[in-house]
């Protein structure tokens, strides 16, 4: 068996207006943009990343804009929504406060599973849920002081992630079999006649380190847009590690990326049979391989590869100015 994982690396969903979206997760939510990019595999367009004050794995949200893109449809072979830690539900009622202050559509607290949740939604209808974290498990990322957020109630990370499947037995093998999560319970579904939502969880557990699955029998096939989310990555702890687990995906017969250096980390994308896209992504170098920490996401970083381009894509590129909704 390779090293375990130890929990959710990174999720990456897609936007249509960068602008916006810069906005709303830094005015709005607090987080910090700790890397300003672009898709290396389409340098023309921005890849923004928001995480905690260092950027730390396991709390870091990044956004690929596609101007003009369509709205998400929701529906099976789905990553369907996205947890963000917070220390506890007592910190529920200065987001309600700020949500409606800011104009940003939220739902009553709830539970789900083990977790209190407050659920609400971006400007794109990103499916986002503020989970009440109380310090269990993989530990949280230290909360951006400097984005309107107190401490004590700033976002420490990224939570559970939710998937919507047609067959959950087919995402539960390979969690289990292939990626060593194992099953700690369920819930009911908000559908009757559906299938309890499954939990899997993955080293020391907590809101960091849990997928659950929703098996839908009622919903069409997914069409991913603006508001939707693109893949969920998993953290590894190294470079040898990663050809381990490369080895592991392989034997189990997994069409996969082979490993890619995005620079910041080395990836490797599969899909499940759900066509869920899976990420592993290695917890080095970090975001301050090329800016100091007490600089990141000031400027346009650019990977190695992409660095003689620079002018090119500069060019390219339309100004990213902070847009209000």
């Amino acid at each position: 068996m390779s090293e375990p994982i130890p929990g959710i690396h990174h999720v990456s969903a897609l936007t249509a207006n960068a602008g916006r979206n810069l906005w709303f997760y830094t005015r709005g939510l607090g987080m910090r943009i700790v890397k300003r990019s672009v898709n290396q595999d389409d340098p023309g367009c921005y890849h923004l990343f928001y995480a905690d004050r260092k950027g730390s794995p396991g709390t870091d949200l990044t956004f690929f804009e596609i101007p003009g893109l369509a709205a998400d449809q929701p529906g099976c072979g789905s990553i369907s929504g996205i947890g963000l830690r917070v220390a506890d539900e007592s910190s529920f009622a200065f987001w309600r406060e700020r949500f409606d202050r800011h104009g940003i559509a939220a739902a009553e607290p709830r539970s789900l599973g083990p977790w209190r949740v407050l659920p609400f939604m971006d400007g794109e209808g990103q499916r986002l849920m503020l989970v009440a974290d109380r310090g269990r498990g993989v530990r949280g990322g230290e909360p951006w002081d400097k984005g309107g957020v107190p401490p004590e109630h700033g976002i420490r990370g990224l939570g559970p992630v939710w998937l919507t499947v047609a067959h959950l037995d087919h995402t539960a093998r390979v969690l289990t079999q292939v990626l060593g999560f194992r099953p700690v319970g369920g819930y009911p579904s908000d559908v009757p006649g559906q299938r309890d939502v499954e939990v899997f969880s993955a080293g020391e557990g907590g809101a960091g380190a849990e997928i659950h699955v929703a098996e839908r029998h009622d919903l069409p096939r997914a069409r991913l847009g603006r508001g939707g989310v693109h893949h969920v990555a998993l953290r590894v702890a190294d470079d040898e590690a990663e050809r381990r687990w490369l080895g592991r995906l392989e034997a189990a017969h997994l069409r996969t990326s082979g490993i890619i250096d995005r620079y910041y980390f080395r990836s490797i994308y599969f899909r499940d049979p759900n066509g869920i896209l899976f990420e592993l992504a290695t917890d080095g170098p970090g975001f301050a391989v090329d800016e100091p920490e007490d600089h990141l996401g000031e400027g346009l970083a650019l990977p190695p590869f992409l660095e003689p381009r620079r002018a090119e894509i500069e060019a390219h590129l339309h100004p990213l100015e902070m847009a209000a909704p």
